[in-house]
């Protein structure tokens, strides 16, 4: 790949383009489109007419002549702290073998190899004593890639949702670092204001551990495999709890308010919040295809880019390879720093009460937890709950489900 002329990308696991989308915008040009699901193929095939598609990655028999790199945010179910935890050995994130497979056909045949773009959730790095991380690192080393990992989060490239994920690149014609590490530009999170400001939260949890983000929402989830939709909910200024409409959730991602849409066509409409808590955030997507074509630059002698790389058990939350040697890097997770606008205000779409059902398990589960919560927050639920139980909630009949 030369960082000077324009990338070809096949994308496998391509969800509804996250990657694709953003890479775009950095110049680089799709050829060819990969995922299992017909409601992400209806969304792709609306957002990128005429480019190939290909439905099932285990039946595809070879890359493309043609391309420069394949990005692969391969599914994190298996990977996921709330999903099963089987590792690359599970059923849904062992496709990441598949991505190897067509990397070695190539090699082996002596073409010239892709650069990758692999994302996934931070929890693989700790996942079996760090165990799914090396499986990928020592494949990659084999196969005679350099590559840099490092785990970055959506909030500071200037959308309101607490995002973190692994975003690796491993190429064999440039540094990898120098797409990862070129930028570094930490920002401090808001603290807690109720009354002030908003704050996201998960009401499906309450026991032991309470999805929380202050002028933000934490990580958008990709729901169930049956399409139960699973949006957090809000706690406004005013002290109203409601839950964002889809068309929200898509511009937290970084997409155009109605992207997925075209699902619809052949799925429910709640499978839209699947497909929007699984992509790739468009602007990381966006950084990281501009670097791609543009490296920058980093100081070796910094001491920060040269810390010991364990040889097992939790890895480092950034990392390289030179080629002789892995070490972990000191990095944020803020390569731009952008500060987002404020949550009440990036909410355009319609908004619904969080309903009487919900937040009555909510705050019967908060009562029994040993978190400790915010005392503010806590009344809030409750006036919301008296709202709720009377029938009155931002003018809106309550409704019994969730």
């Amino acid at each position: 790949m030369s960082p000077s002329t324009r990338n070809d990308e096949e994308p496998l696991f391509a969800g509804i383009g996250g990657f694709e989308h953003g890479f775009a915008a950095a110049g680089h040009q799709t050829v060819l489109l990969c995922d299992v699901l017909p409601q992400s193929e209806a969304v792709l095939g609306a957002r990128f007419p005429g480019v190939d598609y290909h439905g099932d990655i285990t039946t595809i028999a070879d890359l493309p002549a043609n391309i420069d790199v394949v990005t692969a945010g391969f599914p994190c179910q298996d990977l996921s702290q709330a999903g099963r935890t089987a590792g690359l050995a599970g059923e849904r994130s062992g496709l990441i073998a598949e991505v190897f497979r067509l990397v070695w056909k190539r090699k082996r045949a002596r073409r010239r190899l892709p650069t990758l773009v692999i994302e996934n959730v931070p929890f693989m790095l700790q996942l079996n004593g760090g165990r799914a991380i090396r499986a990928i690192i020592d494949e990659l080393e084999a196969l005679g890639y350099l590559w840099a990992y490092r785990v970055v989060d959506t909030w500071a490239f200037g959308l309101p949702q607490r995002r973190e994920r692994v975003f690796l690149v491993a190429s064999t014609d440039h540094d990898p670092s120098a797409v990862l590490f070129a930028d570094e530009s930490p920002i401090e999170r808001p603290i807690t204001s109720v009354g002030t400001i908003a704050h996201g939260f998960y009401w499906t949890e309450g026991y032991t551990g309470l999805g929380w983000a202050v002028d933000a929402v934490p990580t958008l989830k990709n729901g169930s495999t049956i399409g139960i939709a699973s949006p957090p909910a809000v706690l406004m200024p005013d002290g109203q709890i409601v839950k964002p409409d889809i068309t929200d959730a898509e511009a937290l991602q970084g997409f155009p308010r109605g992207w997925t849409e075209p699902a619809e066509s052949v799925a429910r409409k709640s499978m839209r919040w699947g497909l929007v808590g699984s992509a790739v955030s468009v602007p990381v997507a966006t950084w990281i295809g501009r670097r791609l074509t543009a490296p920058g630059s980093y100081d070796l002698r910094d001491p920060g880019l040269r810390g010991e790389f364990p040889a097992k058990g939790k890895a480092p939350r950034a990392a390289r390879f030179d080629g002789a040697a892995r070490f972990s890097v000191a990095m944020s997770t803020d390569p731009l720093g952008l500060r987002p606008e404020p949550l009440a205000s990036f909410l355009r779409g319609s908004l619904e009460p969080l309903s009487l059902r919900a937040t009555k398990g909510f705050y019967a589960r908060t009562l029994r937890a040993k978190l400790r919560f915010d005392p503010l927050f806590i009344e809030a639920v409750k006036a919301h709950l008296a709202r709720m139980s009377d029938g009155s909630c931002l003018g809106l009949p309550f409704a019994e489900a969730a």
